[in-house]
């Protein structure tokens, strides 16, 4: 029986978490910057085609990874709720052991008086049973 480690301990759940949240956090940055920047230069009347242009597609591509990051974060809380209802693995009850009481050897141990059952003769049936009656005439 092959035992999977907890959710807790998994490190594959753990980095798809972490590169989530990096992803959200970069894009985030990226967004942020590039849109104050476009801002910036669009009030100040100093705006380029390069600021207006490349920063929409600069400020749309922070989106997009936003949005990587969400789906990577609803992904592992959909992976952990799963392993909620995977069965947890019967735990082995483990009795104490009695250091008091004195433990028997094999030279202690009684001897069998009959013979093994491989050594004794098959029992035979005194009436042999016919399979095509029925039950209630056996």
């Amino acid at each position: 029986m092959s035992t999977r480690p907890r959710l807790i301990q998994s490190i594959p759940f753990w980095g798809l978490v972490v590169v989530s949240l990096a992803t959200v956090a970069g894009g985030w940055f990226i967004t942020t910057d590039k849109i104050a920047s476009m801002t910036t230069t669009l009030t100040d009347g100093t705006a380029t085609g390069v600021d207006v242009y490349v920063g929409q597609s600069v400020a749309q591509l922070g989106g997009i990874l936003i949005g990587a990051g969400i789906v990577g974060i609803l992904l592992a809380l959909g992976i952990a709720a799963i392993s909620t209802l995977r069965p947890q693995a019967p735990v082995e009850v483990v009795e104490p052991i009695d250091w008091d009481s004195e433990a028997e050897t094999a030279a202690d141990a009684p001897r069998p008086t009959e013979p093994a059952a491989a050594d004794a003769e098959p029992a035979v049936d005194a009436e042999p049973v016919d399979a095509e009656a029925p039950v209630a005439a056996r």
